[in-house]
């Protein structure tokens, strides 16, 4: 691909000298998507990036003329066909066609083609209408009607010869149908995949251990160009007539008239196209097909018009790479509509529950699009989307196509309204929504099979139950192996170890096993700050663990609070500094799920926690004082500082409040810092705090 970088300046601004090295650019560029969409079946960028590239390049050449080169973009069409196969030269050369973006486009359109025919403004011109099928451009020579070649459109000027793998799709006959066509008839047309066929065929290719096709273009296009035709027997290709290149005579007056000629000699021509006679009915057309899009069995790009009389095509003729009577009026980049058939609810692994729209599949970018975010329940009410609704979807990059919107007019009467689950779809735990938080939340953390695998790498982490051995690499293999489903099963491990037999698995030995149930072994006793942290109750730290655990100091009495009522337990929890009203309602919330008390207590068959007053501790330097880090530290990360100050007997909180003792505020310090010393508290920075804390000894 090209090295030349982009230039970015708009076409108005360029120089001569930019004007060339652009021009360069460009033809480089496009001839390297051009080889990767013609002769590959892999395109790299969406059709919208395309044509802003030869937009571009156009758009220079008509500013700069004397710069046009002899390999520019607006000189070829397509790219030189694949060595695989014979080369077959077109006896007229299959041109591509100028673009359409918008009604301005439209208009522009005709407007030209009245003043090249010197027609008045308002003189009718008819054009037909058909869809632009996202397929692969071929070319069917017929002798005496028997068909003898078959070729890709190639540069336009020489294409491949398949004729063996043409001879294997039905839609396109061995001999033509009917008596009295001429000696030489060669049809065009593009060779499809329908989506359904294409849906079936990803399947079969997944089942047998095969890369699936991105598209139902791509999937044609490779299944056309095999080497073997029984592969491309296998395939389910399809074809639509659309025109012709070297006839030994013409028995049609007008592109419809070619068009019915072609459905008697055995063709199939596409349904949906018509003869519009102004641009008021072209236009109602384009937006009628944009609308049918995402029910039509076939992936179409645009609709594609051309003056219907063939005596005025010749009179208007070619200029470049593409006939004057012809233009594809493109859909919008990125977008398309269509079926919003049904919502998922998936479950993140932090329990975020999120609406996924499935949509009748739809091409957007190259990508056939089944699935969309549909965010949280807010915006399903903003956007007023309902299930059977025809939805705007917008697709751009790599992003998660999101729904842009809905079409009034074609909502149907039996649309239903999105309903949000009321308990878990994974697990069947209840599910809240935290105060002002648009994210509604599965409760069953420890027990919800979407949430577990993360519940469980934070149960058994350093600053939780701390199980040496048993990191985020042991942990993901026993959860997906089914040794470990929740946190309870980790104490019972060596116990069914007997049939399990972890020192035969991968990367484990008869040492390393035994290793492991020790380290659980000396975890089986537990203070209640860590237990709590080890839950991996929303919302809750070591800090808040801690301030819970020195309050309540047993189990026994936080549970009686938090699983009694919860009107008396959120004015407990509220009282205590430090814990907010979302705070108290993530912990009550917790405690009020049944399936999390049944871990809780499947714990306690395996673990003691102990009461905070049975937790040996000797008090610290800062016993008793409240500390808080804010800003930058450029010594110690925050979570050092922390573990070194609480190891010193200090609580380290978040906020500050007129209970801090101390602020330790670092480079970027700001409204913290302000309040701290609004209240009088004492204020050092990093380098301060490690000269006193080196006066301390270990606690």
């Amino acid at each position: 691909m090209s090295k030349l970088p982009l230039l970015p300046v708009a076409v108005d601004d360029l120089d001569e000298k930019q004007a060339r090295r652009e021009l360069a650019r460009l033809a480089m560029e496009i001839a390297h998507h051009d080889a990767l969409y013609y002769q590959k079946d892999k395109p790299a960028i969406s059709d919208a990036d395309y044509d802003a590239l030869r937009r571009r390049n156009e758009q220079i050449e008509a500013r700069f003329p004397h710069l046009v080169r002899t390999n520019s973009p607006s000189k070829r069409v397509g790219a030189a066909p694949s060595e695989k196969f014979e080369k077959y030269r077109h006896q007229k050369p299959m041109l591509s066609l100028d673009n359409a973006f918008d009604e301005k486009d439209m208009a522009d359109f005709l407007a030209r083609i009245r003043r090249f025919l010197k027609l008045a403004d308002e003189a009718p011109i008819s054009l037909t209408g058909e869809p632009k099928i996202d397929g692969l451009s071929a070319s069917l020579r017929y002798e005496y009607g028997q068909l003898v070649v078959g070729a890709t459109r190639g540069d336009g000027t020489e294409g491949e010869n398949i004729t063996r793998n043409i001879r294997t799709i039905s839609d396109i006959p061995e001999r033509l149908a009917g008596d009295g066509w001429p000696d030489v008839v060669e049809i065009r047309g593009e060779i499809y995949m329908a989506k359904s066929d294409f849906f079936a065929l990803n399947e079969r290719q997944e089942k047998a251990g095969k890369a699936p096709f991105a598209n139902p273009r791509n999937a044609a296009a490779g299944s056309v160009r095999q080497l073997d035709p029984a592969i491309t027997k296998s395939r389910p290709l399809r074809f639509f007539a659309y025109g012709w290149g070297d006839m030994s005579a013409l028995p049609f007056k007008t592109q419809m008239e070619a068009l019915k000629q072609f459905e008697r000699w055995g063709f199939k021509i596409n349904p949906y196209t018509q003869t519009l006679d102004d641009l008021e009915s072209v236009l109602e057309h384009f937006r009628g097909l944009e609308a049918k899009r995402a029910s039509l069995d076939y992936d179409i790009d645009g609709v594609v018009y051309k003056v219907d009389r063939l005596d005025l095509q010749d009179k208007l003729g070619f200029i470049s790479r593409s006939p004057r009577w012809a233009i594809a009026h493109k859909f919008p980049a990125e977008k398309a509509q269509t079926l919003l058939m049904d919502v998922d609810f998936q479950v993140g692994r932090t329990g975020a529950i999120t609406p996924v729209a499935k949509l009748k599949p739809v091409t957007v970018g190259g990508v056939v699009v089944q699935k969309a975010t549909l965010h949280n329940k807010d915006e399903i009410a903003r956007l007023g989307v309902r299930i059977g609704d025809t939805v705007m979807i917008q697709r751009a990059g790599d992003v998660i196509p999101q729904i842009l919107g809905f079409v009034p007019e074609l909502r149907p009467d039996d649309a239903k309204a999105i309903h949000f689950p009321e308990t878990c779809p994974i697990c069947g735990s209840a599910v809240v929504r935290e105060g002002d938080d648009v994210v509604i939340r599965c409760t069953g953390g420890l027990v919800c099979k979407a949430q577990r695998g993360e519940r469980l790498r934070h149960f058994v982490s350093r600053d939780a139950m701390d199980i040496e051995g048993l990191g985020d690499k042991q942990i993901k293999a026993f959860f997906a192996k089914g040794l470990i489903e929740g946190p309870e099963d980790i104490f019972t491990l060596e116990d069914r170890n007997k049939d399990l037999q972890i020192e035969k698995m991968d990367g484990w030995g008869e040492q390393s096993a035994q290793k492991l149930f020790d380290a659980i072994r000396a975890r089986r006793t537990v203070s209640l700050d860590r237990f709590l942290y080890a839950l991996g109750i929303r919302h809750v730290g070591q800090t808040t663990a801690k301030i819970l655990a020195r309050r309540w100091t047993s189990l026994k009495a936080l549970r009686g609070l938090l699983e009694g009522d919860p009107g008396q337990a959120k004015a407990e929890l509220k009282a205590v500094d430090q814990i907010g009203p979302k705070l108290a309602e993530s912990i009550i919330d917790f405690f009020h799920e049944p399936h999390n008390i049944k871990v809780i207590d499947g714990l306690l068959a395996n673990v003691t926690v102990l009461d905070m007053e049975d937790v040996p501790q000797e008090p610290g330097p800062l016993a008793g004082k409240t500390l808080v880090f804010t800003g930058s530290l450029k010594q110690l990360k925050r979570s050092e500082a922390k573990a070194q100050a609480e190891s010193f007997g200090a609580t380290v909180t978040d906020s500050v409040s007129a209970r801090t003792d101390l602020l330790i505020a670092g480079p970027g310090a700001g409204s913290k810092l302000k309040k701290a010393q609004s209240l009088g508290i004492d204020v050092i920075d990093e380098e301060e705090w490690l000269a006193r804390i080196a006066t301390f000894s270990p606690a």
